[in-house]
């Protein structure tokens, strides 16, 4: 039996990247999933392609899928986007919060907006989703999974995405309180830690010869990752397999949390 049958499925930002590779793997898993994406004017027709791609990739598994548009940042979109997807399918089990941005820059020079805008995305978002995932749970019997997608970044500094590692490290504690928090009623919240993975936002990296080397010699397997085995562990989380695991991040990072410096002795001793 397929580890996520017949249960109903969130993911935002799914529309590329890791949410993508996550939306297919629960299809291919037997969950229907409701595919998030954000439309802007500044978003090129190649995000409406990868949108459509998913979309059609979840239908070949033979799973119910459907489109749904919002901005995680925006509380009303956020509403009206569960109410969509439970409207529709009359109960939601699983959230994902994948949404995520990041924008480099010297600290001491990041704009305001930027700075808000990341947070705004990538920790308000997955709060306000959240939250409305957990009112859901609350109303009806059997209780819910959120997973968040946050990074290896919610414990290793990362120079010049300041609001990005800051809104990795509050995920991490959004992610242990509401566990807490809602342990006791049938509501699991886990979170998963990618490194450094070959997906459209880490595209300045991947495909310039050096500087990939230079990224995968930090990593201990050697490696970047791949979006299809961070969204493996995102369907071990959503499933009965992890039914005894709560408050966790899983880092899904070929060993980059391992201080891969220390892999060479160069303190005293033997």
């Amino acid at each position: 039996m397929k580890r996520l049958e017949g249960k109903n499925a969130l993911v935002t930002g799914s529309s590329t990247g890791i949410g993508q590779a996550i939306a297919v793997r629960f299809a291919q898993e037997g969950a229907n999933v409701a595919i998030n994406y954000l439309k802007t004017p500044d978003e090129a027709e190649a995000t409406e392609t990868l949108v459509h791609e998913a979309f059609r990739t979840v239908r070949q598994c033979g799973c119910k899928d459907m489109l749904v548009q919002a901005d995680v940042s925006k509380e009303d979109q956020v509403k009206k986007m569960f109410s969509e997807v439970i409207g529709k399918w009359g109960r939601l089990d699983i959230l994902v919060n994948n949404a995520g941005i990041q924008k480099a820059g010297a600290s001491h020079e990041t704009a305001l907006e930027d700075f808000d805008r990341v947070l705004a995305v990538n920790l308000r978002g997955a709060y306000l989703c959240s939250r409305e995932a957990i009112r859901h749970f609350l109303s009806r019997e059997g209780g819910g999974t959120i997973i968040n997608n946050s990074s290896v970044h919610q414990t290793i500094p990362k120079p010049k995405y300041l609001s990005y590692a800051i809104s990795k490290s509050g995920m991490a504690n959004l992610t242990r309180t509401l566990a807490l928090e809602y342990a006791d009623k049938g509501i699991r919240i886990n979170a998963v830690g990618p490194g450094a993975i070959v997906t459209p936002i880490n595209r300045a990296w991947i495909d310039e010869p050096d500087q990939r080397k230079e990224v995968e010699a930090h990593i201990p397997m050697g490696r970047a990752g791949t979006a299809e085995e961070v969204a493996a562990v995102f369907a071990f989380l959503a499933s009965r397999d992890a039914s005894y695991i709560t408050g966790q991040t899983i880092y899904a990072c070929g060993g980059l949390t391992l201080y891969p410096d220390f892999r060479r002795a160069w303190s005293s001793g033997e």
